[in-house]
């Protein structure tokens, strides 16, 4: 039997050795996706898979266009080979089944970093910025987020129970539950992705919230979910070498679709998909301001509630600047992730 103090000193221990995983496993992505970005930029140049901007948007995007996009390949690629040797490591040490949130999480992301790679391949073919139209990738989006929510299920990561946060409460919704974790699953992966719209702002936010789950990890001892987020941590900082302002190149929507079904991935993995509600506010403040602008200019047959949308571009219409646009949401992205901290 452990005494107090022995106690201790193992979960001390176990904190020190999953803080390590985190912290190597950021590493090792940023450094592989910096590198794989330093080769992949002039191979996409030199192949003219450039961004087409918008006529719509900002005047001064138009000078973006051409930008290289995909770059999400990068962080996915890295992120993908950290992760398989992480569960090469699990399954030689017999703990297989305690990677498998995990695992489903990081396949939720790849299925989603896919329809959108066709998505941006569309674009490429067709020479514009519309790639899948809205109802064919919102139904392929739905059908990954409903496999994916019934892999939970059957491996009993997720039940009826939504444990809400900063309570002891347990919301059993019965069958219902489930189509909360795939209306969860679908409307984050939109919310990151509509969050992809000025440079660094993506990876910038959904850095900080990768340090939040992979914090949290350490806090509960679970290497699993401290490797994911590292990835993601990792993946994000690396990116942002050469996609902070001005960027050099987009991860387009195979990178934000990715990320969107990684940090959905992390909720459920710790066991608290609504903690992204506080954790995720900016990419609650994205997809909302949108919904709210189409829905006051049909309302009101032609007015606008916002200069535009999503929230990011009204406040470039104000004259914010895309460094001060970034640095704030990162700034709000931290005192939720801090709110969020508390519910956990």
């Amino acid at each position: 039997m452990l005494t107090s103090s022995s106690s201790t000193s193992v979960s001390g221990a176990g904190r020190g050795m999953t803080l390590l995983a985190a912290a190597g496993s950021a590493l090792i992505v940023f450094a592989a996706t910096a590198v794989i970005l330093r080769f992949l930029i002039p191979v996409l140049r030199s192949h003219k898979v450039g961004q087409k901007i918008y006529d719509i948007g900002p005047r001064w995007h138009k000078g973006k266009e051409g930008t290289p996009i995909m770059g999400g390949l990068s962080f996915i690629a890295a992120s993908l080979a950290v992760m398989a040797a992480a569960f090469a490591v699990f399954a030689a040490n017999g703990a297989a089944d305690s990677f498998m949130p995990v695992l489903l999480g990081m396949a939720f992301a790849l299925f989603n970093a896919l329809i959108g790679f066709f998505d941006d391949y569309t674009k490429l073919i067709k020479k514009q910025n519309q790639g899948f139209k809205a109802w064919q990738k919102f139904l392929l989006q739905v059908v990954v987020a409903a496999l994916y929510v019934a892999a939970l299920a059957l491996t009993g990561t997720v039940g009826t129970g939504i444990p809400l946060p900063y309570t002891d409460t347990v919301l059993d919704l019965g069958f219902f539950s489930y189509v909360v974790y795939v209306f969860i699953g679908v409307g984050f992966v939109n919310a990151v992705n509509l969050t992809d719209g000025i440079d660094g702002l993506a990876g910038t936010v959904t850095g900080i919230v990768g340090i939040f789950f992979a914090a949290a990890a350490v806090r509960s001892c679970d290497a699993g979910v401290a490797v994911f987020a590292g990835c993601v941590a990792g993946g994000c900082a690396g990116f942002l070498v050469y996609n902070f302002y001005p960027a050099r190149i987009f991860m387009g929507d195979t990178g934000s679709l990715f990320l969107g079904g990684a940090v959905t991935g992390l909720a459920f993995a710790v066991g608290e998909p609504l903690i992204l509600l506080p954790a995720g506010v900016i990419y609650l403040a994205e997809v909302l301001s949108d919904i709210l602008q189409v829905g006051w200019f049909k309302i009101t047959r032609g007015k606008r509630l916002f200069k535009m949308a999503p929230i990011h571009h009204h406040f470039e219409k104000c004259g914010w600047s895309e460094v001060k646009i970034v640095t704030v949401f990162g700034a709000v992205t931290l005192l939720g992730c801090a709110a969020a901290w508390m519910g956990l």
